[in-house]
């Protein structure tokens, strides 16, 4: 039985990677502060003494590393924070994969991408536009260039159920749940992804043994403020909450986004069998998650 590390175990997709890993696989979940499985290790990828124990402990055939710092403006204005995190310490879990001849599954993201074109492909070419996404594409470099075995999953707009991560979904969910008016952006395109669907995914890429670079979305290109809507639609909230806003007129944001940083995923869809879900599905997937939760 192959043997499988995940890093950011504790997080939205992490913990769902682990709980659809577990029947198949020998999964090892890790934690940095807040362990959220009873077995998760405590393994800080900025600590490489750290790293190397858990690694000779453990002895991974697969690193699946979705442990990172996503918070884009907490990013730009503490860019240490961002790249020790994103950059340096996923230098250190490459080098420890390439040491070990571990597959490394590295998640990486749209905003690697400047947001002037979208549904981009695996053949454009990267251009932050913010430090995560910088930090992001550093990422992505160590481990192309470290690993002899690597595969890099680019994804857009996490969402699902958690019980403590928030995620755009869950922040109208439970904003709109308390009658909160919302003003979400109309101009700014992503792909949102139901963190459960790209579990799926990317545990079917693991057993194909896939490499490269591969984008993993939801399967449609879609406004946040039209998402925002489509979340309303699946909750039965009251639509007249939400109103829209140009990006343009938004102070909230201290970092730069790509105002359409949408991922073409053509390429991934001929290769594995798994449906990359729409925004429609997963949302109704995901309300079936939420009422279970109660």
């Amino acid at each position: 039985m192959e043997k499988i590390l995940v890093t950011g175990a504790s997080g939205l997709l992490g913990s769902k990677i682990v709980d659809k890993a577990e029947e198949k696989y020998a999964v090892y979940p890790t934690h940095t502060t807040h362990p959220m499985f009873l077995k998760s290790l405590k393994m800080n990828i900025t600590d490489e003494s750290e790293v190397k124990r858990i690694f000779s402990k453990v002895k991974p055939d697969v690193v699946i590393h979705t442990a990172a710092k996503t918070n884009v403006d907490k990013c730009e204005t503490n860019k240490d924070y961002a790249l020790r995190v994103n950059a340096a310490g996923t230098k250190i879990l490459a080098e420890a994969c390439r040491q070990a001849y571990a597959r490394i599954v590295y998640v990486s993201t749209d905003y690697v991408f400047d947001g002037e074109k979208g549904l981009y492909t695996e053949e454009d070419e990267p251009n932050p536009i913010n430090y995560y996404g910088l930090t992001k594409l550093m990422g992505e470099k160590y481990v192309a260039k470290l690993c002899e075995r690597f595969v890099i999953l680019r994804t857009s707009v996490l969402y699902g159920v958690h019980p403590e991560k928030p995620n755009f979904a869950m922040w109208i969910i439970k904003s709109l749940k308390k009658k909160k008016p919302l003003t979400v952006v109309e101009d700014h395109y992503n792909s949102p992804t139901f963190a459960d669907n790209l579990a799926e995914v990317i545990l079917e890429i693991v057993d194909k043994g896939l490499e490269g670079i591969y984008h993993t979305a939801g399967s449609e290109r879609i406004s946040r403020y039209g998402f925002a809507l489509k979340v309303v639609e699946a909750f039965d909230f009251d639509a007249s909450l939400v109103r829209s806003i140009k990006m343009s007129e938004l102070k909230a944001w201290i970092a730069k986004r790509p105002k359409d940083s949408s991922l073409c995923v053509d390429k991934v869809k001929k290769r594995i069998d798994t449906e990359l879900l729409g925004v429609t599905q997963g949302l109704r997937e995901m309300n079936q998650s939420w009422v279970k939760t109660k």
